[in-house]
């Protein structure tokens, strides 16, 4: 299934640019750190669930870049700009080579099955 969204000729021609370069410098942030490093963690302040998944990294031995945006009440814009671009609804985001894998509970499967090391074992390119 592809997720649904709103394409270019659905938007007035006077909005395009500004939906486009709406906090593109943090989509632009994560992007590059997601095609510089294996694993990479965003998450926010105060929130129990970026630590939960980096708790799990960090028990394995498992290398991480985390990037923390704001809290509960700072910087929730850019971080909607997150949500949007990538369209998982929560944090944390974990990539792992370049594809979302979802949050602490999802990254906690993966160790389980014994598909994060599986995954780790072929890095390849991300974006």
């Amino acid at each position: 299934m592809t997720r649904s969204i709103l394409d270019d000729a659905h938007l007035h021609p006077a909005i395009r640019e500004r939906i486009g370069a709406s906090h593109a410098d943090i989509v632009g942030e994560v992007r590059a750190a997601v095609a510089a490093h294996a694993v990479v963690v965003v998450g926010m302040a105060m929130n129990p669930f970026p630590r939960k998944a980096r708790k799990i990294l960090d028990t394995l031995g498992t290398p991480y870049t985390y990037l923390e945006y704001g809290s509960y009440l700072s910087q929730w814009r850019r971080r909607t700009a997150l949500k949007m671009w990538c369209g998982w609804p929560t944090l944390p985001m974990v990539f792992v080579n370049g594809v979302l894998v979802g949050g602490a509970a999802e990254l906690q499967r993966l160790v389980e099955s014994g598909e994060l090391g599986q995954m780790l074992a072929k890095r390849v390119g991300a974006f």
